[in-house]
C-alpha cells in the first residue's frame, strides 16, 4: 500500500507565496516522475509541474502558465516533492494534487498514486 500525503495549502493574497509539500509512503521500491496538477471549479484538472527522476539530477517541467513563478522540487531520500509558488494570482486559486509513479514492493508494474488534495485560494 502506498500513500501520498500534500500539506500547505491555505488562502493568501496575490503576490505572496506558498509551498506545498507531498509525502509517499509505504510499500516503495521507487517512484519516477511525481509532480503537481490541479483543477479549478468548472475547469480540467491540469498538469501544474512535473518532476522526472534522472539520477543525480531531477528533471523538471512546468506548465506555462507557471513557468517562472513555480518552482518543483523533490527529495528522493523522503520521497517528497515541493512545489514553492511564488508571485501567485487569482488565476492560481484551485485545488492541487500530488502525483507520483511508483514502483511498488515486491517489485512490480510502476503504479500511478495521488494524493488527496489541498485546497489554494488567491484572494483579496
Amino acid at each position: 500500500q502506498v500513500q501520498l500525503v500534500e500539506s500547505g495549502g491555505g488562502l493568501v493574497q496575490p503576490g505572496d507565496s506558498l509551498r506545498l509539500s507531498c509525502a509517499a509512503s509505504g510499500n516503495i521500491f521507487s517512484i519516477n516522475a511525481m509532480g503537481w496538477y490541479r483543477q479549478a471549479p468548472g475547469k480540467q484538472r491540469e498538469l501544474v509541474a512535473s518532476s522526472s527522476s534522472g539520477g543525480s539530477a531531477n528533471l523538471a517541467d512546468y506548465a506555462d502558465s507557471v513557468r517562472g513563478r513555480f518552482t518543483i522540487s523533490r527529495d528522493n531520500g523522503k520521497n517528497t516533492v515541493y512545489l514553492q509558488m511564488n508571485s501567485l494570482k487569482p488565476e492560481d486559486t484551485a485545488v492541487y494534487y500530488c502525483f507520483g509513479e511508483v514502483v511498488p514492493v515486491p517489485i512490480g508494474p510502476e503504479q500511478n498514486y495521488w494524493g488527496q488534495g489541498t485546497q489554494v485560494t488567491v484572494s483579496s
